[in-house]
């Protein structure tokens, strides 16, 4: 029967991945809330052993589909390099934070070094999001005039109680006017 030794591996002759992750959060999240889940992942890509290698925040924009009766959100674009699970990680988180809608995360490089790569403080610094604009809710309410955006039932409703979805079905021979039915017979 043969052995097999397995000799240590350092952190040397590791080879890490290069990837993208670019997500979305809703249009009405804070800026604080947005440093608040930049740090978490920055903080998990350091605690895992990779390396941030750029964080460029695109700010609100329209999506090209709605989600969730949104047609904005605010995109943010990463790039790091790391070993093993670190995707499955990162991906964990964003599905947890109730302000992400989407994001995707696809490998741009099989096998790199980490340490050579090297990083501008400048490129990893997540630039603070910007209040919504008046422009941006003045678009949002002229959408929701036009009847572009739905509403909640119970805006505007013309009947009073919520429309015919309200009428008993049982009912509806009386609506119709069975009396005069009656009367004929």
């Amino acid at each position: 029967m043969a052995t097999a030794s397995i000799a240590p591996v350092s952190a040397s002759t590791l080879r890490a991945r290069e990837y993208e992750t670019i997500y979305i959060m809703k249009p009405t999240v804070t800026p604080d809330e947005a440093d608040r889940i930049a740090e978490r992942i920055k903080g998990i890509i350091d605690g895992r052993r990779g390396k941030l290698l750029r964080v460029d925040n695109w700010g609100r924009r329209k999506l090209a589909y709605p989600i969730g009766k949104a047609s904005r959100g605010v995109f943010v674009y990463l790039r790091y390099a790391g070993f093993g699970d670190l995707v499955h990680e990162v991906e964990r988180n964003l599905r947890l934070i109730d302000d992400v809608v989407r994001h995707l995360t696809v490998q741009v490089n099989e096998q790199v070094a980490i340490e050579t790569y090297t990083v501008d403080p400048e490129e990893v610094k997540f630039h603070r999001l910007e209040e919504a604009t008046p422009d941006d809710d003045a678009e949002q309410e002229l959408a929701a005039r036009l009847g572009l955006i739905d509403r909640p039932r119970h805006e505007g409703d013309d009947m009073g109680g919520g429309g015919y979805d309200n009428l008993d079905p049982m009912d509806a021979g009386e609506v119709v006017g069975d009396e005069d039915a009656e009367d004929e017979r």
